[in-house]
C-alpha cells in the first residue's frame, strides 16, 4: 500500500520524519511520500530512517499557490532537490511574513501568541498559530481557533502572497517534478470543473482522486476527470500526525485509504519523462 501525501514537523505536522517512517512501517505502508508544505527539509531524515527497511521513500512537496484569493495546493513527486530549494526558500520567507502578520492581527485582537520556535527550513502555517493559541488558553482546541481567528475569512487571516497556480505548476515542471492537484474538493475557490481546465491549460499532470475530504461520488467523478484528460491519478491520506496531547484525535490515520502501489508507477515513469 502508498501513502503519498503526508506531513512531517518539517511544516505542520507533530511526528518527525523518522517518527512518520516508523508510524508508515508499522501500519504496513510499502511507499510513503514526504510531501510537507513549501519544503524539502524532511527527505534526508526519512530516507535514512528507512534505509534498513522495506520502505520506500517518495520525496515529494505541497506547493501553496493562490488562485481567484483562496489558498489551493499542489502536490508536486520527484523534484531535483538543487533546482528547487533556492525558489522553495522564498516561498518559506514568505510564509514567515505572513505569520507574523497574524500574530499582529491576534494581538490587535486581544490574543498576544509568539511565533513557536522552528527549525532551519522549517515552514510556519496556521496550525502552528492555532496550537499557541490552544497553549496559551485562548481556545479549547485548534478547530475553535480556525473556526473563530485563523479560518479564511475570520478576523485574523492573512491571504498568502500572490503565487499563482500557472507560476507553481511551472516551477514543479521546470524542477523536474510532477505536478498535481491536490484534494480538489476542499479547495473553496471555484467549480472543480472549471479550476481544473485552468490547471491543464497550465500543465498540471495529475489530480489526487483519493483524499480522506473527498465523498466516494467526488472520487468517482475525479476518476472520470482524469479519464478525460489523461491525468494520473494520486492519492493520500494528508497524515499530519497524531493529535497533540489533550486535542480531538485526528480522523486522517496512515494508510486509511488502502490504495495499490501499482498507483505510483506512472508518478515515476512521469517524472522519468520529465527529465530525459
Amino acid at each position: 500500500m502508498i501513502e503519498l501525501h503526508c506531513h512531517t514537523t518539517c511544516s505542520d505536522g507533530t511526528l518527525t520524519p523518522t517518527e512518520l517512517v516508523e508510524a508508515a512501517i508499522k501500519a504496513g505502508v510499502s511507499a510513503l511520500a514526504i510531501t510537507d508544505h513549501d519544503t524539502l527539509s524532511g527527505w534526508n531524515e526519512a530516507i535514512a530512517a528507512a534505509a534498513s527497511h522495506q520502505l520506500e521513500i517518495v520525496p515529494g512537496v505541497e506547493l501553496s499557490t493562490v488562485h481567484n484569493g483562496r489558498s489551493l495546493h499542489i502536490l508536486g513527486f520527484y523534484p531535483n532537490a538543487d533546482q528547487l530549494r533556492n525558489p522553495l526558500s522564498e516561498r518559506l520567507e514568505g510564509r514567515k511574513r505572513r505569520a507574523r502578520q497574524i500574530i499582529a492581527k491576534l494581538a490587535a485582537l486581544g490574543y498576544p501568541i509568539t511565533l513557536p520556535e522552528l527549525g532551519e527550513g522549517m515552514a510556519p502555517g496556521r496550525p502552528h498559530l492555532a496550537r499557541a493559541l490552544v497553549k496559551a488558553g485562548y481556545c479549547q482546541s485548534t478547530r475553535e481557533a480556525f473556526d473563530c481567528l485563523l479560518g479564511d475569512d475570520q478576523p485574523a487571516c492573512v491571504d498568502y502572497e500572490k503565487f499563482s497556480i500557472t507560476e507553481g505548476v511551472s516551477l514543479l515542471l521546470e524542477c523536474g517534478a510532477v505536478p498535481v492537484w491536490a484534494h480538489p474538493y476542499l479547495f473553496r475557490g471555484g467549480e472543480v470543473e472549471e479550476v481544473l481546465k485552468e490547471l491543464v491549460d497550465a500543465g498540471v499532470m495529475g489530480i489526487e482522486a483519493y483524499h480522506p475530504g473527498h465523498t466516494p461520488k467526488e472520487v468517482r467523478h475525479l476518476e472520470a476527470l482524469c479519464h478525460q484528460y489523461g491525468l494520473l491519478m494520486t492519492g493520500g491520506s494528508d497524515y499530519h500526525g497524531p493529535s497533540p496531547e489533550g486535542q480531538p484525535p485526528t480522523t486522517s490515520k496512515l494508510n486509511m485509504m488502502n490504495l495499490p502501489l501499482s498507483l505510483l508507477e506512472p508518478i515515476k515513469q512521469a517524472a522519468y519523462s520529465l527529465r530525459s
